[in-house]
């Protein structure tokens, strides 16, 4: 029988839809898009969020509900950190219940680390004990849980991501040309302050990375113009991707293979912060992952309604789009 979950996400800088089956043993994703609306455009400055990035994100659900209608036993809408954020996240949750026909759920930053790290857990295959470790690097906000089963044992969220270091560092966009050594530095240094908090947890034996900075750069590494699903990011890898975005102005890095121009702005400081991740847990390894925020929701669902929490799921893909 099938059991199709859809679910909607309205992210800081991407919104996204999934569509999985999730009553197999192995959950089946269906379909998975993500469009860059950006709707925390201008948020740091105004705490409102803007009339434009309103109208593209909303336009977006629009087409998203077309394609999915009917096609689903369960719809789920998400929101993450602009929407925490906002001083008219009310305004904009009840135009998009009236798109959806759904209250909009704003996840706490707690409760977005736990369903990250329940979608990506089902990446790893079987493991035996392994501690696991995934960071979720957003626009706004960065997540890391931790734990040895399904469920982590602890979580945290952080207060930033790659919209929000970009706005705190301009230069990182590229549209001024290039990116001095100062400003890197300094990049580093509020990512690595912001991420402090992660250094309290154990090095876990594996490491996952989810979010549109993680699928980019191995879609980049890879040379791959289609996105990537799971790929092994190294370190050294990250920093070498850095040094050469922020060697090249924005209209040059819309070029590269595998980098969606409309997150070209954003690349570097969304490496930026996934490095220091990385370096606050100890890792210099890890998998970049698609299993992330959005099936871990539609997993928690299943999982309410049925009555089932699984120790431990792997997923395989059959249509992505």
């Amino acid at each position: 029988m099938s059991r199709r979950y859809a679910v909607l996400s309205i992210g800081t800088n991407s919104t996204r839809v999934l569509l999985a089956d999730v009553e197999p043993a192995m959950p089946r994703i269906e379909v998975a898009r993500s469009i860059g609306t950006r709707v925390g455009e201008g948020l740091g400055d105004s705490g409102r969020l803007g009339d434009e990035p309103m109208a593209r994100t909303l336009d977006v659900l629009r087409g998203y509900m077309g394609l999915i209608r009917g096609h689903y036993v369960k719809l789920i809408v998400i929101a993450t950190s602009a929407l925490r954020r906002a001083d008219n996240g009310e305004e904009f949750a009840g135009k998009v219940a009236e798109i959806t026909g759904l209250p909009l759920r704003v996840l706490s930053g707690e409760e977005e680390a736990v369903a990250s790290y329940r979608g990506a857990f089902t990446a790893f295959g079987q493991l035996r004990g392994e501690r696991v470790g995934v960071v979720d690097m957003g626009g706004g906000s960065t997540e890391y849980a931790f734990g040895t089963s399904a469920q982590p044992d602890d979580h945290i969220s952080c207060e930033i991501g790659a919209v929000r270091l970009t706005e705190a560092v301009p230069s990182l966009a590229g549209d001024k040309g290039l990116v001095s050594d100062a400003d890197t530095r300094r990049a580093r240094k509020l990512a690595e302050t912001a991420l402090e908090p992660l250094e309290k947890f154990d090095k876990p034996d594996r490491l996952a990375v989810v979010g549109g900075t993680a699928t980019t750069v191995a879609a980049i590494l890879k040379g791959k113009r289609t996105a990537v699903t799971s790929a092994n990011l190294k370190r050294a890898d990250l920093e070498s991707l850095l040094q050469r975005l922020v060697s090249m102005p924005l209209d040059e890095r819309k070029k590269i293979a595998g980098l969606k121009a409309q997150r070209a702005d954003i690349l570097p400081a969304g490496i930026t912060v996934l490095l220091a991740a990385m370096d606050a847990v100890k890792c210099d390894e890890a998998l970049a992952t698609s299993s992330d925020l959005l099936l871990g929701v539609a997993l928690q669902e299943r999982d309410t309604l049925t009555g089932r929490a699984e120790n431990h799921e792997g997923f395989r893909t059959s249509r992505a789009h």
